[in-house]
């Protein structure tokens, strides 16, 4: 939901499409600065596309037989949009299990 993950209300991205998180949630104040995602939503993306879209493109290839060229262009841009809809979501998880997993002297201090 991309939402704080102590609350669920106050939002945990600034506002547009960036990926920088917010200083403090607005609701309860949480400082969401110091839970960096670093790798890990990435790393997510790449195994669940991979596992996803490499027997799929080998499917299309076995039943039609496309270019070189097409493949390039359509898993090319296939893949472009779903990072783009799966980055943010997977960010808000690593930060949502980061902030359930850590000591709560990080919350306070």
């Amino acid at each position: 939901m991309c939402r704080c993950p102590k609350c669920h209300k106050g939002s945990l991205f600034k506002s547009g499409l960036t990926l920088d998180v917010v200083d403090n949630c607005d609701n309860c104040g949480l400082p969401l600065h110091k839970h960096d995602s670093a790798d890990g939503p990435a790393v997510l993306i790449i195994f669940i596309l991979g596992f996803a879209l490499v027997p799929l493109a080998l499917l299309v290839e076995v039943l039609f037989a496309p270019s070189l060229i097409f493949h390039a262009f359509f898993w090319g841009f296939v893949i472009f949009v779903l990072i783009l809809f799966m980055i943010k979501p997977l960010k808000a998880l690593v930060i949502e299990l980061q902030y359930a997993h850590r000591p709560t002297d990080i919350e306070e201090s």
